[in-house]
């Protein structure tokens, strides 16, 4: 089984480089594996290139196969975790609100839910090395191919892949400022007036810091405006910490609409990037039922939770295309 999913994790991530991040190996180590599986079945299941690596005749043959192999393996896993009764541990990235606890508790009633708040990278480990079952986990989009495979509402099943990955939903990255500031009466602004904003004498943000997850982000919507970059008061390791400071300390701040917090006022921003929060999980932890079952209610919670913020779920309403994977949970659309 370590053989087979060595062999369909290369062949599914496309390179030596990105399986071993995958399967969290030492590339070198990744390699002489691949190679004494290789001597093992009587020949090469891989060309390489600079490109990545395509299977011989013989992968094609082999690779299928073993990626059933996988599949079904991991099958047999996740029933059995689900038998036993065990807990089901899900990390989530920036702040954990105990109502999403709650909420996932009651759609899984006979499995005990437990619930972790981490970064981004940290969850991913988390859940490769088996700490975790799953994550919900926030980044900025990559190049199309990147990250873990599979899509429970899409064609594949994680391509045998260790790790699969869904995602729940897009969200907008918008403008934090303190109640009543004049942007937030104007509405949605584009990427011109959020530059002038940005560069306004006596303009203060809060912004994150360097290494963290959302700090590119920031940096494409922000250091095109110049001086702003000088005028940060503070760098945050959260959008919460960042709504504190616009709320009590009168700052500017970017962030998601789930990370704003009450007595904050969202301006939209027109044609912004957009911040993905997708669920990962591990094949052999979760089952296909499972794995239904949590990706419906995150979307679900999603929702509920969109109503909350001002504006926040009118702005959804009237633009169900940027939200396709809420669309089980959307009303009929409104007039723009």
């Amino acid at each position: 089984m370590r053989h087979a999913r060595i062999v369909v994790t290369i062949s599914t991530t496309g390179s030596i480089s990105a399986g071993a991040q995958e399967l969290g190996l030492p590339q070198p180590s990744l390699t002489a594996q691949l190679r004494r599986i290789e001597r093992a079945v009587g020949g090469d299941l891989f060309v390489r290139s600079r490109s990545g690596v395509s299977p011989t005749e013989l992968g094609s043959r082999l690779v299928p196969r073993l990626a059933d192999l996988v599949r079904r393996a991991d099958e047999v896993m996740a029933e059995a975790v689900a038998a036993t009764g065990g807990p089901l541990c899900l990390g989530s990235t920036e702040w954990t609100p105990p109502t999403l606890r709650e909420a996932l508790q009651a759609a899984l009633p006979d499995t005990a839910v437990q619930t972790r708040t981490l970064d981004p990278a940290a969850a991913l480990h988390a859940v490769r090395h088996g700490t975790l079952a799953a994550a919900l986990v926030s980044r900025a989009p990559g190049p199309p191919g990147d990250g873990a495979r599979g899509d429970v509402d899409g064609d594949g099943d994680g391509g045998g892949s260790a790790l699969g990955r869904t995602l729940i939903v897009r969200e907008p990255v918008w403008l934090a400022v303190p109640p009543g500031h004049p942007l937030a009466a104007d509405g949605p602004v584009d990427a011109a007036g959020l530059a002038r904003f940005a560069g306004r004498p006596g303009a203060a943000w809060v912004r994150s810091a360097p290494d963290h997850w959302f700090a590119p982000v920031e940096r494409r919507l922000l250091d095109g405006s110049g001086p702003a970059a000088g005028r940060v008061l503070h760098h945050v390791n959260s959008h919460q910490e960042a709504m504190h400071w616009v709320r009590d300390h009168g700052v500017a701040a970017l962030t998601t609409p789930s990370g704003a917090l009450p007595g904050v006022d969202l301006v939209p921003v027109a044609g912004t990037e957009r911040v993905e929060l997708a669920l990962v999980w591990r094949a052999s932890a979760v089952s296909r039922e499972t794995l239904r079952t949590l990706v419906d209610t995150l979307r679900a919670y999603y929702c509920a939770y969109a109503r909350t913020r001002p504006g926040y779920w009118e702005w959804i309403r009237r633009h169900p295309a940027d939200f396709r994977e809420l669309r089980r949970h959307l009303p009929e659309p409104v007039d723009a």
